[in-house]
């Protein structure tokens, strides 16, 4: 991803007025589609029937601990930021059942397998960062030797359409991993949306489908120039960052540091960092039985690296005290990383600041250790 966007001569312009014919064109291709919507004060994304259900001219207020929606001073589709779902939740699900198993009168055990059996998917809305975080599961899920069935019969479903983001969050800081705001790779269909409607470029042969339904316009060169000034602007607005990219010798060298003990002191141990995070893959194996013993379901749900069972080994409670919890989670996301996918786990969408319930800010506890390693 990138700051800046590209001009693509074959894009065209699809005006406000005519964007539920991007939603017809989906359905009539045999997409379902999933938008983002304002719900409980938020913007979520779930089953999108009528466009008038996206949060039009909503925008949202993020600070450290804080989230809320308000007015934007124009009709927009799209002006938010992001809400706490990213689209992680559409491949990698919350909870899902691996196998079953069931015995018979005779006492004889019959072991099933659980298949994946998705509908085709398009997911509107997407954000540069969230594209970048999909690369990274792609790696985790699709890019081993042990390759998730059920994940790839998601992914090889999906039809991405992605936005360039006009406007970041307070908490937002992608210019500074590399992954936004511009979209520049992962999506299918990219839009970019100005006060007039949304310029649209397709870039895969589904996309281009879906393209050929829609009532395009040409789009004008001063369009052209209002998105990317736009886009521009908001890469230049960003007030957080983080110092590097690759930050494995700078926390290697700070294992000891009682910095760690003091973030410790507010943190809450909650996981609310990893829910939100569009990258964190752990999760535990559970077991689910009927009463009288006879069938069992074994399923995958999301874990936690701040929970208790994650750190359980050999009946050994392994990190035990809430500063090693923090340490490990920090330390995977921005530093052994980069040996496993061969970059940070941080892809800068700001959520794990937003939705810390104490306002924890990642950017300013690097800064911290790297204060550190400055005065010494």
């Amino acid at each position: 991803m990138c700051a800046t966007v590209a001009v693509d001569p074959l894009a065209g312009f699809l005006p406000h007025s005519q964007l539920p014919a991007l939603l017809h064109a989906l359905h009539e291709t045999g997409y379902r589609c999933i938008g983002p919507q304002a719900r409980d004060g938020a913007i979520v994304f779930d089953e999108l029937q009528d466009t008038a259900d996206l949060p039009w001219g909503l925008i949202d207020v993020q600070e450290p601990g804080r989230y809320r929606l308000t007015e934007a001073t124009s009709r927009r589709a799209f002006a938010w930021a992001n809400g706490p779902q990213a689209i992680k939740p559409w491949v990698f699900q919350a909870h899902e059942p691996q196998w079953t198993a069931q015995r018979n009168a005779q006492g004889h055990i019959r072991f099933e397998a659980v298949h994946v059996a998705p509908q085709a998917t398009a997911i509107l809305g997407v954000r540069a960062c969230d594209l970048a975080a999909l690369q990274i599961q792609d790696c985790h899920f699709a890019g081993s030797r042990e390759r998730d069935a059920a994940y790839l019969a998601r992914r090889d479903h999906l039809l991405l359409i992605g936005i360039h983001c006009a406007r970041s969050a307070d908490t937002c800081f992608c210019v500074s991993t590399g992954d936004g705001p511009a979209i520049d790779r992962g999506a299918d269909l990219i839009l970019g949306e100005i006060d007039e409607g949304l310029i649209v470029s397709a870039c895969s042969t589904a996309a281009r489908r879906i393209f050929r339904l829609l009532p395009l316009e040409r789009v004008r060169p001063e369009q052209w120039a209002m998105l990317r000034q736009e886009v521009t602007n908001n890469a230049g607005s960003q007030r957080r960052a983080l110092p590097s990219q690759d930050l494995r010798n700078l926390l290697y060298a700070k294992l000891d540091s009682p910095h760690w003990s003091t973030i410790a002191e507010r943190c809450l141990s909650c996981g609310n960092c990893t829910a939100v995070c569009p990258t964190c893959f752990c999760h535990q194996e559970t077991d689910t039985s009927t009463l009288n013993g006879e069938w069992v379901t074994h399923a995958r749900e999301w874990d936690s690296c701040f929970s208790d069972q994650h750190a359980h080994l050999a009946g050994l409670e392994i990190r035990s005290e809430v500063h090693l919890r923090y340490r490990q989670w920090l330390l995977h996301k921005l530093g052994t990383w980069h040996e496993q996918y061969g970059r940070s786990g941080c892809v800068g969408c700001g959520r794990c600041i937003t939705w810390c319930p104490v306002g924890i800010d990642l950017t300013e506890e690097i800064s911290a250790f790297s204060s550190e390693e400055t005065s010494t």
